[in-house]
């Protein structure tokens, strides 16, 4: 089945799958009873062992750390890929990457979108008929809001996140253009945010700053209704850029010597004092957007997730090898490896979910949407991939439904995870890896010689767990001799 195919078929099913959707909602506000907020704050290439409650010992991150410590602490959660835009997707629609729209990141229309009042760049946007997580919030009378990264599409086009089911955004549209903590404009509502230049020695305006701001902005102005709060954080992606106050909490750090001028982007000159910078600063804002919610009376009634949209980088000067960014899994950003896609999932909504609590269900971004259904007490689209894990959250694991497999695509790499079996393949014509992650989580030891039976299923899914895109085919087998 094609591409288009396959999305009319799936939109189709969406919507006869979401029938009674209006009406079910509709009832259940009329009850008088009023349903939960969602926050779900995204961090960007922060690894699996970058936080403190998952193992990290140089960078300080207490909030997050005390949101572990009051919530649920996932230690088998997958992001949706290993790069940016891809994962985003899986995580708004419910599909994996063999199904998704966006399955790598793609440059569209001119490398331009950086510029000031640019009509051209940004990423392959999110189709017209695509079925959200936020539209999902809203037909249940939620008010919406994205603040940070976006990267499925530019304003004015399809993609365009308030086309998408948000009610407001703030932030980059352009994912490229945020390589850089300092841009001259960012958007908001559909219109250029213009940032001026701070003249007489101040302080350039730090971005991820007034993202915070206008997170923290929605939830005052919105206090008073249900709302789906969606905080995608552009910390601890390159380029190293930290204001000196945080900066200095690191002076441990100084001098670093890795510094070597890598080419690139230009590194910052205490590389390793920024990276932990950066999260510490990150951290702090998810304090504050912890403290506002208990200081207006929505702590508990408000489900707060945090997690990263793949592992970590290895670009720009940061060195996840000091970090230990990635603990004991191999790989980093852009591998199928575990070390690309297995990243810290946290859960808290105090009441309903034990506190200081574990779990090792495995599941991924695509079981976001049909969660959040459950939550709401509706239907989830027809067709999609993912598989709501709101039994596992509310402590009920008998209840919890499981994945046959969970599967993955980047280019020409191809994983899948089937119960404890891992299985990859980094080029179509190399040879499939199998790893058992129960006794070999660092993915070193390929047993695929010994399980044949196993590596023949799994190279089933590689064919049938996918359909074929226009727009991101994977590479085809190469004949041999050629």
């Amino acid at each position: 089945m094609k591409r288009r195919d396959f999305l009319k078929a799936a939109g189709a099913a969406s919507l006869a799958g979401l029938r009674s959707f209006d009406a079910r909602a509709g009832a259940a506000g009329s009850a008088g009873r009023r349903q939960p907020n969602v926050v779900f704050i995204l961090a960007d290439d922060l690894g699996y062992a970058d936080l403190g409650c998952y193992g990290q010992k140089k960078i300080r991150t207490p909030n997050i750390d005390g949101l572990a410590a009051e919530g649920m602490r996932f230690s088998q959660h997958y992001s949706g890929n290993p790069v940016c835009a891809p994962s985003r997707c899986t995580l708004m629609t419910g599909y994996h990457t063999g199904h998704a729209q966006v399955r790598d990141n793609k440059q569209v229309g001119g490398d331009e979108g950086w510029k000031l009042g640019s009509t051209v760049g940004g990423q392959w946007p999110l189709a017209e008929n695509t079925f959200t997580v936020a539209h999902l919030f809203k037909r249940a009378g939620y008010v919406t809001g994205a603040f940070g990264k976006w990267g499925l599409g530019r304003v004015g086009t399809t993609g365009d996140p308030q086309k998408q089911g948000f009610d407001h955004f703030f932030g980059y549209i352009c994912q490229r253009q945020a390589h850089t903590y300092y841009p001259n404009h960012l958007w908001r509502d559909g219109e250029i945010f213009r940032i001026e230049e701070n003249k007489d020695g101040a302080e350039r305006v730090y971005s991820h700053d007034l993202i915070a701001e206008e997170a923290l902005k929605f939830i005052r102005t919105n206090k008073d209704r249900p709302f789906f709060l969606y905080v995608p954080f552009t910390i601890p992606h390159v380029a190293l850029q930290v204001p000196e106050d945080s900066l200095t909490e690191y002076k441990d750090l100084w001098p670093d010597p890795a510094y070597d001028g890598k080419k690139g982007y230009v590194p910052h000159p205490y590389p390793r004092a920024c990276y932990a910078a950066m999260i510490t600063r990150m951290d702090k804002a998810v304090g504050r957007i912890l403290a506002l919610l208990q200081e207006s009376g929505l702590e508990e009634n408000t489900l707060v997730i945090f997690s990263s949209d793949n592992g970590p980088t290895f670009a720009g000067g940061s060195d996840p090898a000091f970090f230990e960014s990635a603990g004991p899994l191999r790989g980093l950003k852009q591998s199928v490896y575990e070390g690309g896609i297995r990243v810290p999932f946290i859960a808290r909504w105090p009441g309903r979910i034990k506190s200081d609590s574990a779990s090792d269900h495995i599941c991924a971004f695509w079981d976001f949407l049909p969660t959040c259904a459950e939550l709401l007490g509706v239907q989830p689209p027809a067709g999609i991939d993912g598989i709501s894990m709101l039994a596992t959250l509310l402590g009920r694991p008998a209840q919890q439904k499981k994945h046959e497999y969970l599967y993955w695509e980047l280019g020409g790499q191809q994983a899948v995870r089937m119960g404890d079996w891992k299985a990859l393949r980094l080029k179509p014509n190399q040879k499939v890896q199998l790893f058992n992650l129960r006794t070999d989580l660092g993915e070193k030891d390929d047993v695929a010689d010994q399980h044949p039976d196993i590596v023949a299923r799994m190279k089933e899914i590689f064919t049938a767990g996918r359909t074929e895109s226009d727009v991101f085919p994977l590479p085809k087998p190469k004949a041999a001799g050629t």
